[in-house]
């Protein structure tokens, strides 16, 4: 899952960052609405959590953007204030969810998982294939029975490919969903990847190369 965390405060924003980063999710970061409508020119995020008080251009203004802009990306918004005025005019605005501020990272990471799921197909709770099973919610992953010893992005890249079904998945479009801004496109990262996750799976191999067109299940 790709998000983008708006947020003008740099120890909090970086702290949601890290923690969604250990949830498996690829994670940028801005800090002004100006910032955050100019990634969404060049990304297509899953999600964005969308502080409402920001400088430069008001998460107000950056709401009511995205939804002319008719994206998919789908908007949870923080604020200060938990009212229940607050709360229904943000969402009047085009917001998906939205949470007031303190808040526990495991209800902020529930909530982008819910509103990511609007945003495509329902796909089934557990994902399997053949003895391969993943679960998603509980960030689990088993073959044969066995529980699999993934990393985040290993873990990450397995979801991709089996929510993908049988579709040739390229090394791009796993970059740009796996992955997030800091990661470097001309390096081997996605091959690096691959090789130690399918070093995990065993045998029989789940994961074919197409060549030159990328990955499948």
């Amino acid at each position: 899952m790709r998000v983008l965390v708006v947020e003008d405060q740099p120890d909090l924003a970086n702290s949601v960052a890290r923690v969604l980063r250990r949830e498996g999710m690829a994670v940028d970061v801005a800090y002004d609405g100006g910032s955050a409508l100019e990634r969404t020119t060049v990304v297509e995020y899953d999600v964005i959590v969308l502080d409402r008080d920001l400088p430069v251009v008001h998460g107000d203004d950056v709401c009511r953007t995205l939804v002319n802009r008719g994206t998919l990306t789908r908007v949870l918004m923080l604020t200060a204030s938990g009212t229940l005025a607050e709360r229904v005019e943000g969402l009047n605005l085009g917001a998906d969810d939205y949470l007031p501020k303190p808040f526990a990272y495991a209800e902020l990471v529930a909530r982008i998982r819910a509103v990511s799921r609007r945003s495509r197909p329902a796909a089934p709770p557990v994902l399997v294939h053949g003895d391969l099973r993943l679960d998603p919610a509980q960030r689990t992953a088993t073959r044969a029975g066995g529980r699999l010893s993934l990393s985040p992005k290993e873990f990450a890249v397995l979801e991709y490919l089996l929510s993908c079904g049988s579709r040739v998945v390229s090394a791009e479009e796993l970059l740009d969903r796996v992955w997030d801004e800091a990661a470097d496109p001309f390096t081997t990262t996605v091959k690096a990847t691959m090789n130690r996750l399918r070093a995990k799976l065993g045998d029989p191999p789940v994961i074919e190369t197409v060549p030159r067109a990328g990955y499948r299940i």
